[in-house]
Formats: C-alpha cells, sequence, structure tokens
C-alpha cells in the first residue's frame, strides 16, 4: 500500500463512497453471490438512507479513497466489503478485528452458502458456522448460513443464543397448544389423526434435515400429545 490504512466512523458525506464500494465488491464476486434484485440506483439509495444512530458503520480508507466498510447493530455484522482493487492486502482483516473490538463478547452475521471465499476469510478468524437456510427468508432466496465469531468465551456466547431460541421455541409452543385448543374445540373427533401427524413430521423434517424424519416424528408425537392433555385439563 502507498498510503497507511486508516479507519474511522463513517459520515452521512461518505455514504455515496461505501455504495460504490458493496456495488463493486458484489460485482466482482461472480457466483460466489447470488443474482443481485436491486439495480445499482436502488442500491445507493439505500445506503444514502443509513441511519448512522442505528449503526456502527466504520470505513477503510488509503488516502483520500475508500477502500472497505463494515457496518454492524449490537449483536450482528451486517456488511463487510472491500473493493476487488484492495482485497487481500489485509483491509478485510483490519476491519473484522475493528468489529471484534467493537463487539468483543461476539456477533453473528449471515454469508450466502455459495461465497465460498468469504465463509474462508471467516473460519481463518474463529468463526462458527451454525445453522443452514434455503434462503427462503433473504431477498435473493439463495441458501445461507449463520455465521458466528464467538469471543473470548465461547461457550458463554453459544449458551445465550441457546437461551434467545429457548425464548423463541417456548412462544411457539405457546402458539401450537392454542391452537389445538381451538381445534379440539370444533373436531368432532377426539381421535388423533396419524396420517396427518406423519405428514406434519415429515414437513418440519425439511426444515430441520439434521434432525431426520424419525426424531422429529417422536418430537411432534410429545408436542401433540402434551397439547392435547394440558386442552383437555383446562375444559375440566
Amino acid at each position: 500500500m502507498s498510503a497507511e490504512l486508516a479507519l474511522r466512523p463513517a459520515s452521512a458525506a461518505d455514504l455515496p463512497m461505501l455504495a460504490e464500494v458493496h456495488l463493486a465488491a458484489r460485482r466482482a464476486a461472480g457466483d460466489a453471490f447470488p443474482h443481485a434484485v436491486h439495480g445499482d440506483d436502488e442500491v445507493r439509495a439505500w445506503v444514502a438512507g443509513w441511519d448512522l444512530t442505528a449503526y456502527d458503520v466504520w470505513l477503510a480508507a488509503l488516502g483520500a479513497e475508500v477502500v472497505g466498510y463494515a457496518r454492524c447493530t449490537p449483536s450482528w455484522l451486517d456488511d463487510l466489503y472491500v473493493h476487488p482493487d484492495h482485497q487481500g492486502s489485509g483491509v478485510g482483516t483490519a476491519l473484522f478485528e475493528l468489529v471484534t473490538t467493537l463487539r468483543p463478547e461476539g456477533f453473528c452475521l449471515w454469508v450466502f452458502e455459495s461465497n465460498e471465499p468469504a465463509r474462508a476469510f471467516y473460519r481463518r478468524r474463529g468463526c462458527l458456522e451454525l445453522e443452514r437456510t434455503d434462503g427462503s427468508a433473504n431477498e435473493e432466496r439463495a441458501p445461507d448460513i449463520r455465521v458466528a465469531w464467538p469471543g473470548p468465551d465461547p461457550l458463554a456466547f453459544l449458551r445465550g443464543l441457546i437461551d434467545e431460541t429457548d425464548l423463541v421455541l417456548g412462544d411457539v409452543l405457546a402458539r401450537r397448544t392454542a391452537l389445538t385448543r381451538a381445534v379440539q374445540s370444533v373436531k368432532p373427533s377426539v381421535e388423533r389423526d396419524p396420517v396427518r401427524e406423519a405428514e406434519i413430521a415429515r414437513r418440519v423434517a425439511a426444515v430441520v434435515p439434521e434432525l431426520g424424519e424419525e426424531r422429529v416424528a417422536r418430537i411432534v408425537d410429545v408436542i401433540i400429545a402434551q397439547s392435547l392433555d394440558a386442552s383437555r385439563r383446562e375444559s375440566i
């Protein structure tokens, strides 16, 4: 590098330059990224509208040239992009290490499954690949992976993620129990429907293939049995 790399918080005046870094990096990635669903001008407008009070946005500059940026929330790294002319020169590493100082207890990020260069980058820096999705929740509809940098105490960080997930699970169980109670109020028969339950297990297993249909079927059986038991006890 002919100039010393500088890292500093981004200002509103910097956002147009960050948009160009974003666009250039995405174009240069080729097949590592799915096809863009927004045009260049839409991306520029989106970046220009970032609320810098809601994110920590830092840029990397060589002299007057902006060569990369990182954007994060308290628990997520939303973006880390380096201009293709400066990839492999330490800019990405500098930005990543900055984020680890800003979020020393750990953070998560999403990476497209197809983006092997990025996945390798994060693996080399101690990140863990957690769950995979089919991409139905992202705009590109492309499979992605939740990645975590677990900080200095990985066990505590991962248990924190489990605690968050358990609360979501509790909410889902409450909804499932309430719906079971509603069904019992209108269902003519109290008998369970094994065909329907097998179909439920197949659908759920497709979302969590690591568990497999047999394990999921046992879990579904317990949930249905206990939901029914709770509903019957309330009706007594």
